[in-house]
């Protein structure tokens, strides 16, 4: 199931690994391809990540197997496990007639999650691997700047949906956008386009499940950021796109000092103050506040 050593290189290249990540991947397959342990494992691992219906937004759970390889490779275990998933991964989207160039952009999300540990670590590994599940099951895709998972409408938002006029009840097919780190500016050109994209593209790939509604659930929509930033910021011009599905009372000040430093374990007293998002999120934590996730939503397609 592992691609073969000598086209393993050019394959963590397409999917945008970092280039100082390729050696110990290479060598950490040798080890694997050698252990029959080892291989039963990954294909274990592989039939674990596909089971279950698709579309849900709630994949399988992959901690427990994942968690049974050997503490020398529980760093880079989950890619070889998504390596070998990419023959079944590309088949379900050829099923579906999505273009090569989508689903080698999407699968490229490996290398930004190994880009991300290698920020945060200084080594070979895979940052928040679990999220990774969502793409090489087929059911999250890179259109653009933004990301787009096939999910259905839970307890808490489908009512509000149908408070506001649309035909939505638990169970509703919808869809869960993500903004993916590593990607340049979130300019309202960029999201216009990806929301251009994703109307066409899954109205032609998935024309069954007729999606009622986008959410986003991101410290990015955090009402707080208007206190700091501009009108016309970027950021709070793509919180203008959502209507407010619900309110969290729980704070989340790691996500933030996270997606903007790199490391949700930075002390807040030494958190930079280069840019005006840096100074946003440090100065508030100083000051004594707390950041929140905030819930949006607007009708798709709309």
């Amino acid at each position: 199931m592992l691609p073969d050593a000598d086209d393993l290189p050019e394959l963590l290249l397409d999917l945008a690994v970092p280039h100082e990540d390729i050696n110990d991947l290479v060598a950490g397959r040798r080890r694997i391809a050698a252990d029959p342990g080892l291989l039963r494992l990954v294909e274990e691992c592989v039939e674990a990540l596909f089971r279950g219906p698709e579309g849900t937004g709630h994949p399988p759970d992959l901690a427990e197997p994942f968690d049974a390889a050997p503490q020398q490779l529980s760093r880079t275990f989950p890619a070889y496990v998504f390596l070998a998933a990419i023959p079944r991964t590309l088949a379900r989207h050829r099923d579906r007639g999505i273009p090569p160039e989508i689903s080698r952009r999407t699968l490229a999300d490996l290398g930004r999650h190994m880009a991300a540990h290698r920020r945060r670590h200084g080594t070979t590994g895979v940052q928040a691997w679990c999220w990774l599940v969502r793409h090489f099951r087929g059911e999250l895709f890179q259109l653009g700047r933004l990301q787009f998972e096939r999910a259905r409408l839970g307890q808490r938002s489908a009512p509000v949906i149908a408070a506001a006029g649309a035909a939505a009840v638990p169970g509703t097919p919808c869809l869960n956008l993500h903004i993916p780190d590593f990607h340049g500016p979130l300019t309202p050109a960029a999201c216009d386009r990806s929301l251009a994209w994703a109307r066409e593209f899954f109205a032609r790939h998935f024309p069954e499940e007729r999606p009622v509604a986008a959410l986003c659930h991101s410290w990015l929509l955090d009402r707080q950021l208007r206190r700091y930033l501009p009108a016309d910021s970027n950021i709070i011009r793509f919180q203008d796109r959502f209507r407010t599905a619900r309110e969290d009372s729980e704070p989340a000040d790691t996500e933030p000092v996270q997606f903007v430093f790199g490391d949700p374990g930075l002390p807040v007293a030494e958190l930079p103050r280069r840019t005006s998002v840096e100074r946003a999120v440090g100065d508030h934590l100083r000051a004594g506040g707390h950041w929140y996730i905030g819930h949006g939503w607007f009708p798709f397609p709309g």
